[in-house]
């Protein structure tokens, strides 16, 4: 009796129009990114009808410190080759911490390793980190000088402080959680942050970087404190969502997550 054929995918489905596929490279204990990017996009996709999905490819990390980070990086081009087998259109590096690790602009060479490995692979993408798109996207809205919130250890705040400053941004004040564990960093309540933000040192700031961390869960806080300081409030995701939407052409159509998602532009104060 002859078994019969048969039919397997050997390829990722067509692309569909009006739809783009999302890569994400994620370390393994992260539970954050994998919730507020897709809610950020089921926004755009509510204001102007285009689909979005997500796939992603995991590295091992459990804990913040420099050495897993470092090691994290090395799986960074296998996971970019494993997320471009779903044919994505962009891939996301969700890991801040990470390339900021390895020094200033690290996110160039970061993000062209997983550009190279996308391509060797057959599927050509653009590529985006969260680190890349959090210091261009203040460079982009003229921030010189901003104030931020990190879940890190205080050697790792002081870490993340000298990129963005070797970005030509002055950090006026950083709070350090002190939270070393991937997965409590997760389960941190950002009902906590406006509370943060109150008392942060930002007199003369340009912008308020809310999370300096894809891990650290903020969107819920994002928008209530924008309203209620004044002042363009970032995080490393809502970043990482702009850059992602500019490199697909797509304009930005987001509420309730700041100024810089929902189209309107960003101002940023004039400083007397």
């Amino acid at each position: 009796m002859s078994t019969p054929d048969i039919a397997c995918e050997a390829v990722p489905a067509p692309k569909q129009s009006g739809l783009s596929r999302i890569g994400l490279i994620v370390p393994s204990s992260n539970t954050t990114m994998e919730t507020e990017l897709p809610e950020l996009f089921r926004r755009q996709t509510e204001a102007t009808g285009h689909k979005y999905t997500f796939h992603s490819a995991r590295a091992g990390m459990k804990n913040v410190n420099k050495e897993e980070l470092l090691a994290m990086v090395g799986k960074a081009a296998d996971c970019a080759a494993a997320v471009s087998d779903a044919d994505v259109d962009a891939i996301a590096y969700a890991c801040l911490v990470a390339v900021m690790a390895q020094g200033t602009n690290a996110h160039v060479g970061s993000e062209a390793t997983i550009a190279q490995a996308a391509e060797d692979n057959g599927h050509p993408a653009a590529v985006t980190s969260s680190a890349g798109a959090l210091v261009r996207t203040l460079q982009e809205m003229g921030v010189e000088k901003v104030a931020m919130v990190t879940p890190y250890m205080k050697p790792l705040t002081q870490m993340v402080r000298e990129y963005i400053e070797g970005a030509g941004i002055t950090v006026l004040d950083a709070v350090s959680l002190e939270v070393a564990d991937n997965l409590a960093v997760g389960c941190l309540d950002p009902q906590n942050l406006p509370e943060i933000a109150r008392n942060l040192k930002r007199d003369g700031a340009d912008a308020i970087v809310l999370s300096a961390c894809v891990q650290m869960p903020s969107l819920p806080a994002v928008q209530a404190v924008e309203d209620e300081l004044g002042l363009p409030v970032i995080t490393a995701a809502t970043a990482t969502a702009y850059e992602i939407l500019k490199s697909l052409g797509h304009a930005p159509a987001i509420t309730g997550a700041g100024s810089l998602l929902s189209g309107a532009g960003v101002k940023v104060p004039a400083q007397i």
